[in-house]
This record gives structure tokens, sequence and C-alpha cells, in this order.
């Protein structure tokens, strides 16, 4: 059966129209004359029998259809990109795996365990993009995603099955430096100096402090970083106390540039998982890589 696919040149020029609003600046991009980017677009308007700009003063803009189809044809585009370009680097059968993972975890702990992946799969391309929240796996061009969250959070997840990884402690830690002689110190004293909040987990020192039972009234104050790793550099500079995963800054302990500033862990509520699409018919590529994260996941454990 012959798809209902129009002209790729057509999807070229929209995306590159779409993205610029502008006929002149996509013919500038792709090379093209302004009159010939017009006549892939009127063709391409005429296959789809919808608007997808209309004129203006200053030149062109997408209608309502033409920026919904845009958002679509893009990641279309990119997907198709990727998979040429998988092709050219002669992969042989090994084939590769889209991953979106959270920045951090994906950094400091997948990346050193990944040559061991690639030890048992030479002939696999692992990449990489960061998330930090759920999306569809209906709209992304992901085999998977690794995701810190509540259990809560991930069954809530839409049209996806999860593994869980391991279970994150988290503890204060921060620059030698705002310690006396570089000593842990009391819960008490964690509460009157400066904290460092993640901007994801609003309510962390919150719970930290009601599990030691101390009354802490700025346990939201202060500034907040959106990544971990960003937080684990403030801590690191002597700006304040961040409430840090153990294994995400187990080279900064090891290094002495961050300290514990109380030896007090929270088993906290989030976990981390490995998130697929629901679906029956899971890649065995797939299957061999969650086999092989859950076995590095209680290796590490123990």
């Amino acid at each position: 059966m012959r798809r209902k696919i129009p002209p790729l040149q057509t999807l070229v020029c929209f995306d590159a129209a779409a993205r610029h609003e502008s006929y002149t600046r996509a013919a500038q991009e792709l090379a093209l004359t302004q009159s010939a980017v017009s006549r892939q677009i009127g063709t391409l308007e005429a296959f789809l029998g919808v608007a997808l700009f209309r004129r203006t003063r200053h030149g062109v803009a997408l209608t309502a259809s033409g920026a919904a189809y845009a958002r679509q044809i893009t990641k279309r585009l990119e997907a198709m990109e990727r998979d040429t370009l998988d092709a050219m680097a002669h992969q042989g059968e090994g084939g590769s795996l889209s991953l979106a993972a959270v920045p951090t975890f994906a950094t400091r702990w997948l990346m050193p365990r990944l040559k061991g992946f690639a030890a048992l799969q030479p002939d696999v391309v692992v990449h990489i993009e960061t998330r930090t929240r759920p999306f569809l796996f209906a709209d992304a061009e992901f085999d998977a995603a690794l995701y810190a969250g509540t259990p809560a959070q991930v069954e809530n997840w839409a049209g996806t099955r999860a593994l869980m990884l391991m279970h994150e402690d988290v503890v204060p830690v921060c620059s030698p430096s705002l310690l006396l002689r570089g000593k842990a110190v009391a819960p008490a004293a964690i509460a009157q100096m400066p904290l460092l909040q993640q901007s994801t987990r609003p309510d962390g020192w919150r719970q930290w402090f009601d599990a030691q039972q101390v009354d802490a009234p700025n346990a939201r104050g202060g500034p907040r970083y959106e990544l971990f790793s960003i937080l684990a550099a403030a801590a690191s500079h002597g700006l304040g106390v961040a409430l840090m995963p153990t294994m995400l800054v187990a080279d900064e302990l090891a290094r002495g540039e961050l300290v514990v500033a109380c030896a007090r862990p929270l088993s906290g509520e989030r976990n981390y998982y490995l998130v697929t699409p629901e679906r029956a018919d899971q890649r065995p590529l797939l299957k061999f890589f969650s086999d092989w994260l859950l076995a590095e996941a209680q290796r590490s454990a123990v």
C-alpha cells in the first residue's frame, strides 16, 4: 500500500521555513532561492489541503495548523537524521539505544559504567539526552528513560512501565571550610547554616529536618538550582550546605572537596527507575540493557 507521505524536500523546506517563519531565511539555510522554497511550501499545502502559513506585512507566519504540524515534522526529521547517521556509522548488527536521563545520574553513575556495557555489546551505540521530567514516549524518539522520582510519580507516568533500580539516600554535604576543623555537626547547627535548594524538590530540607525533629524556619530558604551537578558545585565552593544523594557526590567526597556536614542520612521517598514504553514487543537489545543496568545497580548497592 502506498504511504500517504509528502515528498521529503517539501518537508525539509517546511521545517526550515517554520523555524524561521521566513521563506527568505529558509532559502538561505538550504541554499535555495526564495521562490523555490515558496513552491515547495505550496506543493505541501496542496498535498495536505491545509494552509500552513499566512501572509503578513512582514512576510509569513505559521497558522495554528502549521504550528502543530511543524512540531511533529521537526521531531520526525530529527529522528530520520539520527537513523541515517547510525547507518552511515556502519554499526553492523549492533544497532543503537536512545535514552533520556536525569543529567547528574547519567554523568556520575551511568557514564563510568557504560564502558562495561560496551565491552559486552561493542557494536551498540548508546545515545543519551537529558530530561528532568516525565514526557510522552509517543511524542519522543526514546527507547527508555532513566528517571528519579517517587513511586506515585512513576505510577502516574502514562503509557509506561518502570523497573526500580535503586533507592536514594540523601545526606547534608558542604565544603570543609564551612565547618570548624572540618568536623560534622548536629542537625540543629545545620538549620543555622545557608541551605542550598534543589528546585525540583522544594520540600527536601523540610523532610530532612522533620526526620531529625529539628525546628528549621528557613528550611525552604536559600538559592535554588535545578541540577544536582550545579548543587554539588555550589556546595564545593562554600556557598552553603546541600542535601545530596551520596552516590552522586562520591568523587567530591573522596577528593575532600565536600564533607558530610551531618552524618544523618535520610532514605528519601525517591528512587531511580528505568522507564520504558508500555508495550509487549520490547526490543531484545533493550531487554539486554535493562538486565545489565539492574545488575550494575545491585552491584553498586553492595
